[in-house]
């Protein structure tokens, strides 16, 4: 009889507590949405954060909810962008394809040196130090930063201390352009052919003692561009690639030889 109580009062306790997590269970039940998998399988699984979102699950649950659309994934191809806009009943709206591109042409052979640095070969930690070993202090440090944050192997320094994008890899996700210290990086549509490898405002005579390709703000390429796509801001020139109709006159007229073509998806500059 001693022994029975406590087991009755125990089992009954385990019936009460179970009916209660039963009901609970029903109450706080959260249903997924059966196309959340589905998405979620199209996506590039490369978690790089371009889209602002926790991974791409978390870019998956806000297409759920509507928060976003498919365009806010950068680094996903055409077919699983169209794949995914048909589970969700929405039209997959036109992407332009863009690159990153460097603002540079310095490096080591043209760009001088201001000190000898000896500190650890980062461009962010260099930085820090006068910013930067380069006597230009807008031109790229050369220590490969940008190299390492790329997540899809699409960077890589040449023999130059320059990085060099490949154009096949890159998708654009923009960390090359949040992790460079100098921001020598843009994404620029790939059928823009012409670009203005520097990022130098100082004074046309300042450039040219740190860099023998920097623009000195001379205003040719200004004044030959046709369309009005490049123009002289803060004594560096820039190119609006929403005029740019790739007629390369800047190109042909640029006496500091700032401004490159890209030909076979590789940036040169003139007569180089």
């Amino acid at each position: 009889m001693n022994i029975l109580t406590p087991v009755l009062i125990l089992s009954g306790l385990g019936v009460v507590f179970g009916a209660g997590l039963a009901i609970a269970a029903k109450k706080f039940c959260v249903v997924s949405d059966p196309r959340l998998e589905k998405i979620y399988a199209k996506l590039p699984g490369a978690n790089c954060g371009a889209c602002g979102l926790p991974g791409c699950m978390g870019l998956a649950e806000a297409l759920i909810k509507g928060t976003c659309t498919v365009e806010r994934c950068v680094v996903m191809q055409e077919e699983a962008r169209e794949e995914i806009a048909g589970i969700l009943g929405v039209q997959a709206r036109e992407k332009v394809k863009t690159a990153a591109v460097l603002h540079c042409h310095g490096g080591s052979l043209r760009a001088k040196d201001k000190f000898i640095y000896v500190g650890e070969k980062d461009c962010i930690a260099a930085n820090l130090i006068a910013g930067g070993p380069k006597e230009c202090f807008y031109g790229c440090i050369g220590y490969g930063t940008c190299a390492h944050a790329c997540p899809f192997g699409a960077i890589t320094m040449n023999e130059e201390s320059l990085p060099v994008v490949n154009e096949d890899k890159c998708t654009a996700c923009g960390i090359c352009v949040a992790a460079c210290p100098k921001k020598l990086f843009s994404l620029v549509p790939v059928s823009k052919t012409y670009a203005v490898r520097c990022k130098s405002q100082d004074i046309g005579k300042k450039v040219l003692e740190a860099c023998s390709v920097g623009c000195i703000a001379c205003r040719k390429c200004e004044k030959a561009c046709p369309v009005g796509a490049i123009k002289v801001i803060n004594n560096l020139a820039v190119i609006d690639y929403n005029l740019c109709d790739n007629r390369g006159e800047c190109f042909k007229v640029c006496p500091a030889k700032c401004i490159a073509l890209k030909e076979n998806k590789v940036w040169k500059i003139q007569r180089e």
